[in-house]
């Protein structure tokens, strides 16, 4: 089947074979027939199955016929972060360049003066995070009366940030008679009841079991000591076939060490993470995505949504606390059927994350060879000890209790604190393994990252104003 045989105008055929895509995937072959007829839709899928495409192929053609009218847009497109409002953004502008229609971006981070001039033009295509267009709404800058699409993406992110309420409140304020797709990853009860809610007599479509990794990535799991991870890193990187890579950590303090120990070690790095200002994150990104550097090392805040092209591998140098973070960090290779390399260095202290992400994914993450001294003893263990007792203790292997002493905190909005033993007398590792083990106490706390809504890409030319094309 070709994008042609699903009913889209010539226009847009025209302008999806100029951005090189001929086949369209499982989830754009189930949602666009049924988007163009006017039903609702409620679609699951995993990232990186061409999901965005799905709504806004289709919704370029349903808007080519009418005309928009000042503070009333004709559509509405809610994400979670600022990171994937704007990449739909940006494929609005690439298939939409034959077609007539008008944008606008209500995100954090850019001039509110700017978005209100670009609503008074009037819009088509509304594309907005559900913060700032609550702060809109209730300074009385825009109107939902007109809105006759409503698109919720990333459903299930959407809950895990908060915004459900939110969500549940701007639909109220959107015509009964609307279209509404919405799209997740995984259906939980909060979701169903929302659509349920919300959605009159929806077509499904499920492209994947939820929560599943894509078959095209290579995964492997490497066990390490905690005091050599930097070390392991750095050998794997050194690997041939490595052309890009996104290091994941879960601290940002540990973002900012090893990217830093990355350079002084001759790798070409760059780090995202949420202490940066906005213009020195997409700095980092363009440098990443034009190739002057091969290695971006980032905070979660860039885990989900962010879609670069050909990225190689993706080397999780702690293990995600929450298993759905696993899913949408390996994510970031093996994109558009492309093949992709996955490693996830684990201590024994990981075992219970390590654990519960097997779970989600369904089955085991296969094993590499690993550190000899895989089975350091834990922290607790030895921090108390006189030094020939933690010496002695180092050479033999002791039971550790796994993911013991980490809270749960709301993905994106807070990082834990990692617990980073003694450094090594041989190993190189940065600068953050190199201060003192915290106590447990400590350990259970948490070191909070401040709020952050994720927006590391570049700005498009219609940030400021709204694109009429």
């Amino acid at each position: 089947m070709s994008f042609a045989d699903l009913g889209l105008s010539d226009e847009l055929l025209r302008a999806v074979g100029e951005s090189g895509y001929s086949d369209p995937t499982p989830i754009q072959r189930g949602a666009i027939p049924p988007v163009l007829m006017g039903r609702d839709l409620i679609g699951i899928a995993q990232t990186g199955t061409g999901k965005t495409a799905s709504f806004v192929l289709p919704m370029i053609d349903v808007l080519a016929q009418g005309r928009s009218r000042a503070r009333m847009p004709r559509s509405l497109i809610l994400e979670p972060t600022r990171e994937l409002a704007a990449q739909v953004a940006e494929n609005f502008e690439k298939y939409g360049k034959y077609h007539k229609l008008s944008m606008a971006l209500l995100i954090g981070g850019v001039s509110m003066g700017d978005q209100v001039k670009a609503l008074e033009k009037g819009v088509d295509v509304l594309i907005a995070t559900p913060g700032r267009l609550m702060d809109l709404f209730g300074r009385g800058n825009i109107l939902l009366t007109g809105c006759n699409l409503l698109v919720i993406d990333e459903a299930d992110r959407m809950l895990d940030m908060g915004f459900i309420p939110d969500i549940e409140e701007i639909c109220t304020k959107l015509p009964k008679s609307r279209q509404t797709l919405l799209f997740s990853a995984t259906m939980p009860p909060p979701i169903k009841k929302l659509a349920d809610r919300f959605l009159s007599n929806p077509k499904s479509i499920e492209v994947a079991r939820p929560a599943t990794t894509n078959a095209l990535i290579e995964q492997a799991l490497v066990p390490v000591a905690s005091r050599q991870k930097a070390a392991t890193l750095t050998r794997l990187l050194k690997a041939e076939d490595v052309t890009t890579a996104i290091i994941f950590s879960n601290r940002k303090t540990t973002v900012r060490d090893l990217a830093q120990s990355l350079k002084r070690a001759g790798f070409a790095t760059g780090q995202i993470q949420g202490d940066m200002e906005q213009a020195d994150r997409i700095r980092e990104l363009d440098r990443f995505k034009s190739g002057e550097i091969n290695i971006l090392v980032a905070s979660d805040v860039a885990a989900r949504g962010l879609d670069i092209k050909g990225v190689s591998h993706v080397f999780n140098y702690d293990v995600p606390w929450h298993p759905d973070d696993y899913v949408h960090r390996i994510g970031r290779t093996g994109r558009a059927g492309a093949k992709g390399k996955a490693f996830t260095l684990a201590t024994p202290d990981d075992a219970e994350a390590v654990a519960n992400i097997e779970k989600l994914t369904g089955g085991p993450i296969p094993r590499l060879a690993g550190d000899d001294d895989a089975a350091p003893p834990s922290v607790d263990e030895t921090a108390d000890a006189p030094a020939p007792a933690r010496e002695a203790r180092s050479r033999t292997r002791t039971r550790t209790r796994g993911g013991r002493g980490r809270r749960e905190e709301a993905p994106e909005k807070v990082e834990a604190a990692e617990a980073a033993p003694p450094a090594p007398k041989r190993a190189d590792p940065p600068a953050a393994a190199q201060r003192p083990a915290p106590r447990r106490d400590d350990r259970r706390r948490g070191a909070p990252e401040p709020a952050d809504d994720g927006w590391n890409g570049p700005i498009p030319s219609f940030l400021d104003v709204g694109l009429t094309r």
